[in-house]
């Protein structure tokens, strides 16, 4: 999926980390409804957490801004991942047995600590595009993941996750952030970015998150 010229340039530049990450076995498991229904819970215990951070993340990001369209964007981020994403996962857990104050209670792992972690750090140390960064991964990998899934053969096992992330509302969403991270760049750096060494510490940055994403998959043994 092309949302962005900025994100396509990162993606292109670091493929094979970028495979790893949204075409991790754990995905294609999630596709094809053999990935154990508890080795899923778990991914959503940790990323009920994960999300939760995120969420600050988005919300430094509207600190950050330079101006209200940049801050309306990252408002909407913030309020699709509080009243949508958490949500579903919070009445997915529900319906298996887990409740929300145990859900509360989850113990966070290593991977997940060292993804949220980064995340904050770059936004704390670091400005708007190093934040952006950090947070296109996520947003745009599981956009892309959605939309292939979506798009193929797949099983209804985990067709509600699928269909979330392949939807129209989440896809709109990852065209308004990419569309954010272009406009970021080209005003803060000019046409000629990619020629820049801010640039590519921002690549260096978008590398980093991307092997995160992809660790945060093993965070459970399938």
């Amino acid at each position: 999926m092309n949302y962005s010229d900025v994100f396509s340039t990162w993606r292109d530049l670091h493929k094979t980390e970028w495979t790893s990450y949204t075409r991790h076995p754990f995905v294609e498991r999630i596709g094809d409804g053999t990935l154990p229904k508890s080795a899923f819970l778990n991914y959503l215990r940790q990323d009920y957490i994960f999300l939760k951070h995120f969420s600050r993340a988005w919300g430094l990001a509207i600190a950050k801004s330079s101006n209200i369209t940049e801050m309306h964007t990252c408002s909407k981020v913030v309020h699709a991942l509080l009243d949508e994403e958490i949500k579903l996962h919070i009445e997915f857990c529900n319906s298996e047995g887990i409740s929300t104050d145990e859900l509360e209670k989850t113990n966070e792992m290593h991977q997940n600590l060292a993804y949220t972690r980064f995340v904050l750090d770059a936004g704390f140390s670091g400005d708007f595009l190093d934040l952006m960064a950090a947070l296109a991964p996520c947003v745009l990998g599981y956009g892309e993941i959605g939309k292939r899934l979506g798009a193929s053969q797949y099983s209804s096992v985990y067709e509600k996750w699928i269909t979330t992330y392949a939807g129209k509302d989440y896809q709109s969403l990852c065209v308004e952030v990419g569309t954010l991270i272009d406009n970021a760049v080209l005003t803060r750096l000019g046409g000629n970015y990619t020629s820049l060494g801010k640039f590519r510490d921002l690549s260096q940055k978008f590398k980093i998150a991307t092997l995160l994403e992809k660790n945060f998959w093993e965070m459970t043994n399938i």
